[in-house]
């Protein structure tokens, strides 16, 4: 059978089984962002958005997404043009391995889209789904309230790009502090 969608902006029509999984059905036709954790919707890696709304593409039937509006991580910027979240996950190194990012970048995109300014707290609980074996959160966390000011445009850029607030000084590493959710 076939299924029509919008996939990142653009028509596209997929032949699929009705027992497919729209991450199946993303990753046998090349978006291969979404990543497979754990088939069970508990780890979070294979988070896109449909019709806005964050989704863990590992339990969600593909017929749930026909006629929808899906959107991956490869939507959001190229490697030349990144989005501004994705920009804030790499000045605050909040990443190590790569794996669970996309599904952490579709998260936070679903929640700056709902809460553009939202505390600490509020990217903790709205993160909570997506694991991450690699960081302790903090990084992850920071580069979220950083992609908030971004995207408000209150975000401070130092001259080479980075933030103008530094993680390290001298021996003092940032990175050391709390590193749980």
């Amino acid at each position: 059978m076939q299924i029509e969608l919008e996939l990142n902006g653009h028509q596209r029509t997929f032949d699929v089984s009705k027992s497919d999984v729209l991450l199946d059905v993303l990753r046998r036709n090349g978006y291969t962002g979404p990543k497979r954790g754990c088939d069970t919707g508990a780890c979070g890696m294979c988070t896109v958005q449909i019709d806005g709304e964050p989704a863990m593409s590992c339990v969600t039937p593909v017929t749930k997404a026909a006629d929808a509006s899906v959107e991956t991580i490869e939507g959001l910027g190229k490697q030349d043009d990144l989005h501004p979240i994705q920009e804030a996950f790499v000045d605050n190194s909040a990443l190590q391995c790569g794996f669970c990012i996309p599904g952490m970048i579709m998260r936070s995109k679903a929640l700056l889209e709902e809460n553009p300014d939202p505390t600490e707290t509020e990217v903790r609980e709205a993160l909570a789904d997506n694991l991450c074996r690699c960081t302790g959160y903090k990084k992850i966390v920071e580069a979220v309230l950083d992609a908030a000011d971004r995207m408000d445009g209150d975000a401070a850029l130092a001259t080479d790009g980075g933030t103008d607030a530094p993680d390290c000084v001298g021996s003092t590493c940032s990175c050391e502090e709390g590193n749980s959710l």
